[in-house]
Order: structure tokens, then sequence, then C-alpha cells
């Protein structure tokens, strides 16, 4: 306890609020991909599980509500028939756009190449995902 009491203001320093709240938004599985497809036109519901692969209809609806919820996406329904729905930004997710393409030349840069889609790579044996647990 009395370390405690004797630390300077560098000890005391936080993670700035805006970038927390950031990637608690967009740090979430499927956000960043969401709002990336979206950043070039209105996607209808169908077509952006497409161009999110991997993505179930449940979790891709989860996270479009949460990004709606935070004001950066709006669901618009297509009168019909058929009756379609369609996500475009908002003016604040659209502002994202200049950040997001800086992070994706980032990756390019500092992160190693992932290879093909993730999701068409098998799925690893139960017992391979616990080290050193043999058959």
């Amino acid at each position: 306890m009395a370390a405690e009491a004797n630390h300077g203001s560098a000890a005391c320093k936080r993670v700035d609020e805006g970038i927390t709240r950031v990637f608690q938004l967009l740090g979430k599985r499927w956000s960043g991909p969401i709002v990336a497809v979206l950043v070039d036109q209105p996607v209808h519901f169908a077509d952006l599980r497409r161009a999110v692969p991997g993505i179930s209809e449940r979790m891709l609806s989860d996270r479009l509500a949460e990004l709606g919820a935070a004001g950066l996406v709006l669901r618009e329904v297509d009168e019909g028939p058929p009756l379609r729905v369609s996500y475009r930004l908002t003016e604040a997710g659209a502002a994202l756009e200049p950040a997001l393409k800086e992070l994706a030349e980032w990756a390019k840069t500092h992160l190693p190449d992932a290879g093909p889609c993730t999701a068409a790579l098998p799925e690893r044996p139960a017992d391979a995902r616990i080290e050193g647990k043999r058959a």
C-alpha cells in the first residue's frame, strides 16, 4: 500500500478515454470490417453478410444494432416487393473512412500477411487447441 501512495503523475497516466471508447466499439470482432464495407455505399443485409466472410446472420444483426445504437449506421427498409433492408453509414460513421484507410495501410506495412481468406481455413481439431495435449 505504501508504494501506491508514493507514485508520481507518470504512474497515473491513463489511456486516452476516446481511444478506449473507439476500441470498445470497433475492436469487437466484425465491427471494423462491417464499417469498412459500408464506407463505399449502402449495402443490403445479404450482400453485407457475403462481404464479411465467416460472420453469422445473428452476429451481423447484433453488430449492426450496436453500430446503430452508437450512431454510426442507419437501417433503411427498401419498400418492396420484395421487402429488403439496407444499411448505410451516418455522417459520424462516414467520418471514420480516413482512419480506416490509414489503419489498412499500417496493416499492409507492419502486420504479417494473413494469406487467403481465413474463413476458408479448416477448423483445428478440438485437442489441437490445447498446447501439449496428445490424443
